[in-house]
């Protein structure tokens, strides 16, 4: 049976708490996607090798080249706490590192594709992050820096079908829900204003880079493409595993918000 490709992107504000590692979402995390491979090809993108790197070596992470530090110290100690979660479910993990110009590159794109059909259809599960060592600058110029942006290129150039954010951010609401407890969040978005992509930025961790708005250009850019995306709450994964076993065939999802182009909802 053929199976839907999806991508996964998990936040460093999951990954992280009070400046450590908590290996309790992981370890979830790795559950969810164990059951999820059912039913779905899966890509992580995940986030977190600054945030690892911290644990081992405090530098201020303000500074680039102490974050690139940071970020090469941090990325095999992240690899090794997936190699080792998703070793107790027999699954094979694959560490991708890419940069704006990978994307760039007709001829990177292809070669990167190629190794991940591979992967894939052996059952590998990849994990990708962005190259911070030698292409944080780079990204930021580029326009997306960040892993949220990362991962709908993920989803667009690697041919899935859904990205789905696992965030702080449970959702996209008519207001900011951290200031206004009456705000509603929306189920399902087509478009997104012009005035909700400039907004500036506001992450609420501080190994963070992104916020609702990163979000709502990775969301744009899917839009885009005719791909969906789908944000929810990384603290809870009852609320994904709902999405995504039976939710995306229903209609009925009790927390998140899809974004779909009209073209493709039924």
């Amino acid at each position: 049976m053929l199976k839907n490709r999806i991508v996964i992107k998990v936040g460093s504000s999951i990954l992280v708490e009070n400046q450590k590692i908590n290996l309790h979402r992981m370890e979830a995390l790795a559950k969810l996607i164990f059951d999820l491979k059912e039913k779905y090809e899966v890509i992580l993108v995940s986030s977190g090798a600054v945030a690892a790197g911290y644990t081992r070596l405090s530098l201020d992470k303000s500074d680039l080249t102490n974050k690139q530090v940071l970020a090469s110290i941090g990325q095999p100690l992240l690899m090794e706490l997936y190699a080792e979660l998703f070793k107790k479910y027999n699954i094979i993990t694959s560490q991708i590192l890419l940069t704006a110009y990978d994307f760039d590159s007709r001829k990177h794109t292809q070669n990167a594709r190629n190794a991940m059909e591979v992967l894939l259809k052996n059952g590998v599960l990849p994990i990708v992050n962005e190259n911070d060592v030698i292409a944080t600058g780079e990204l930021k110029y580029l326009g997306f820096g960040d892993n949220d942006q990362l991962s709908a290129y993920v989803t667009h150039y690697f041919k899935a079908s859904l990205l789905v954010i696992l965030s702080d951010i449970d959702g996209y609401y008519d207001d900011n829900p951290h200031t206004n407890q009456q705000a509603k969040m929306y189920k399902i978005i087509h478009s997104i204003a012009k005035e909700e992509l400039e907004a500036n930025a506001t992450p609420h961790n501080q190994f963070a880079t992104g916020g609702i708005v990163t979000k709502l250009k990775a969301a744009n850019f899917l839009l885009e493409n005719n791909k969906k995306m789908f944000l929810t709450s990384g603290y809870q994964l009852e609320f994904v595993r709902e999405f995504l076993l039976q939710g995306i065939e229903s209609g009925v999802w009790e927390k998140g918000t899809l974004f779909v182009p009209c073209k493709l909802d039924k």
